[in-house]
């Protein structure tokens, strides 16, 4: 059965108005509240399941929703608690205690978008990274789909994945402008990054320890440029003698 057939049931079976507590206290209906972004405000859908979805606050927005999840957006206010946890993973860019609704994902996609939400603040993997951590690594296109379908952007931070050839790639939340944006407000140096994807610099390691990192991870950022080596794969590196930081997992 799908929503409106339920609305009708419903309507028919019970004398009155359906009210809109009604439709949430039934799940026939998410409820949402604003918030502000770095990159503008921004809806935040939720249910007693948890967040479940996070898109720019304009007219089309509740549509959009509408269209994806099959039930209607009512504004509301967050359960109890919510609006400050809200808060803080919209500007860590991570759900903390904060719980969310996977509903409209599968089980591999669920997956991805759990270890993306572990990619620190101002820094950035590939899509290629995060296929290879869930035990998928021929799954590239399948890991890039799921960044695309990310239900709750900003929240799980799918701006902080990029090309295998470092370069930023597309963002579904106003497009690849908003995800520099994000980045460039996390601290990311981007001009560095660009510089290194031009260059097919993949890691980057330090003659000193002989480990090697992605270049956005806090152990890379640490190295002088005199002790800095460049590696364009991980094969490469491997065959220097260097051996793969274990806090970045290159």
């Amino acid at each position: 059965m799908n929503l409106e057939q339920s609305l009708a049931e419903l309507k028919t079976s019970a004398p009155g108005h359906l009210s809109d507590g009604v439709l949430l206290g039934t799940g026939l209906a998410d409820g949402f509240d604003t918030f502000e972004s770095p990159i503008g405000e921004v809806i935040v859908a939720f249910n007693a399941r948890g967040v479940s979805a996070v898109d720019l606050a304009e007219d089309a927005a509740l549509d959009r929703f509408k269209a994806r999840f099959g039930r209607p957006l009512l504004e509301a206010k967050p359960p109890h608690g919510w609006r400050d946890r809200i808060r803080r993973a919209l500007e860590r860019g991570k759900p903390g205690s904060l719980p969310v609704d996977f509903r409209s994902v599968t089980p591999f996609q669920q997956q991805v978008l759990v270890e993306a939400a572990h990619i620190p603040k101002g820094q950035v993997r590939s899509y290629g990274w995060l296929a290879r951590v869930v035990d998928h690594p021929k799954a590239t296109r399948a890991v890039g789909s799921t960044m695309a379908r990310n239900p709750v952007p900003l929240i799980i931070p799918c701006h902080r994945v990029v090309r295998a050839d470092g370069r930023i790639g597309n963002y579904a939340l106003g497009g690849p402008e908003n995800k520099v944006r994000l980045l460039e407000f996390e601290g990311t140096d981007l001009d560095r990054l660009e510089d290194l994807a031009r260059r097919r610099v993949r890691f980057v390691g330090s003659n000193t320890t002989h480990i090697y990192c992605h270049p956005t991870c806090r152990q890379a950022r640490r190295i002088s440029d005199r002790h800095l080596v460049e590696f364009r794969s991980e094969s490469e590196a491997i065959a220097a003698g260097y051996r793969a930081c274990q806090i970045c997992r290159p």
